[in-house]
């Protein structure tokens, strides 16, 4: 018996991530009438029955597209209501590492002259910065840092079309699946899902990056991937204290959902060190250099909205008051805002005696001077910061256009990319 309520609450959580009833049952079930299942690839562009595997006799004359610097290829066009299921993609784009951030990926629902999608491809499956690796998440995975797989269901109902723009400077060799279901009609409460990229290549000091900038609408937030660039002024020090804030439906000045750290929000602690699981992880974790990629999804604790969401991140960081010192000594860009006193601690883990105590700045003096604080030897402060930081924000959206801008410049994609992350990581 509990085996089968175990079966059951599971079948039950499938249900709730597509959203789908009419389709996503047991894996035994006869398939709904009017349902059908398509593939389409080089082998079959159009997905059209009967018509897979055409070229060369059938022994695999077509496996592959070529698409040349500056060309755009269309490479999902279908009418009529329907739902992607999958998307496997592979080629020069998984081992290319200025393709990644370079060959940009679009999609449109319904004919909407304006793309839901619209990302650097190598972002958009889950990894930020250009960067490769061997990672498996409940949306997206890439099993041997070779391909790139994504599970997210993106429903549609008069039409879908997908797009590859191959903005670099060499050729394009792409294989790709994109695996859907034709459906006779989709159902009333089915969203349409979109993905929003941006880049501040230097965040300004106090102000919070902007994960997903306020959509107007009924939808769901799914998460993001997010990748930083440590500014060299603060290096030694930890990027992130920062806490992601989400604004919901009418949420102005303060938000309703709140984290306490960058590496809480994805569910580890302490620092963050390299880790990937289903719904959270950081894929780089490079202290070195100051570079990180991490992820959070919220496939199993919903952020829903009824109006309007925003999502944001705190530029802070944190050092021991040693650090601060130094720090202050060079004078770089910093406004310190916290500090934990340990009144003498040596480890903050083990305070005996006298309770620590946690000083305010912000709520003390607004416009305080920093470099007039008479810190003591121990403890250690928190501070604002300037960073390279970009994201890739998902989400769901009762339309299948947001008001969000499309796709910035190649120039802002790739700005420094090389010396600052290609040179000083292995690819």
């Amino acid at each position: 018996m509990t085996f089968r309520y175990a079966v059951s609450g599971i079948i039950l959580f499938l249900l709730s991530l597509s959203g789908f009833k009419t389709y996503a049952q047991e894996l035994y079930k006869a398939p709904p009438d009017g349902i059908e299942t398509r593939w389409v690839s080089p082998e079959n562009p159009g997905g059209a029955k009967g018509q897979g595997g055409i070229a060369n006799k059938g022994a695999k004359g077509n496996a592959f597209f070529i698409i040349a610097p500056g060309e755009k290829k269309i490479i999902f066009d279908v009418k009529g209501a329907g739902i992607i299921k999958r998307i496997w993609l592979s080629g020069s784009i998984a081992k290319n590492v200025e393709q990644k951030r370079s060959v940009r990926l679009d999609m449109f629902w319904d004919n909407a002259a304006k793309p839901a999608v619209s990302a650097p491809v190598g972002d958009f499956f889950g990894l930020g910065l250009g960067l490769r690796a061997s990672y498996e998440s409940s949306l997206f995975s890439s099993p041997e840092a070779n391909s790139y797989v994504c599970a997210v269901p993106m429903p549609y109902r008069t039409a879908a079309r997908i797009e590859l723009t191959n903005e670099s400077p060499s050729y394009v060799l792409l294989w790709y699946d994109i695996n859907f279901l034709k459906l006779q009609e989709q159902e009333d409460n089915a969203l349409y899902f979109h993905a929003f990229w941006n880049r501040n290549p230097k965040t300004e000091l106090g102000k919070d990056y902007e994960i997903l900038p306020k959509v107007n609408g009924i939808g769901r937030y799914l998460g993001a991937n997010i990748g930083v660039i440590g500014n060299p002024i603060y290096k030694g020090t930890w990027f992130g204290e920062g806490e992601v804030k989400v604004y919901l439906d009418g949420d102005k000045n303060l938000p309703t959902l709140v984290g306490t750290g960058t590496e809480d929000y994805i569910g580890t602690g302490w620092g963050q060190k390299q880790f990937h699981q289903q719904h959270s992880g950081s894929l780089l974790a490079d202290t070195k250099n100051d570079l990180y990629a991490f992820y959070r999804y919220h496939t199993i604790d919903p952020v829903y909205f009824h109006k309007d969401c925003r999502v944001t991140i705190q530029q802070i960081g944190s050092a021991p008051i040693e650090g601060i010192k130094k720090l202050l000594a060079k004078n770089p860009q910093i406004k310190i805002v916290w500090r934990l006193e340990g009144n003498g601690a040596a480890d903050i883990t083990n305070i005996q005696g006298k309770a620590p105590e946690q000083v305010l700045y912000l709520d003390i003096n607004q416009n305080f001077d920093t470099t007039k604080i008479n810190f003591s030897e121990s403890g250690f402060a928190n501070f604002y910061r300037s960073d390279d930081v970009s994201a890739t924000a998902y989400f769901y959206l009762d339309k299948p256009a947001s008001e969000l801008p499309i796709l910035p410049s190649l120039e802002l994609r790739m700005r420094d990319m090389k010396p600052n992350v290609f040179d000083k990581t292995k690819q």
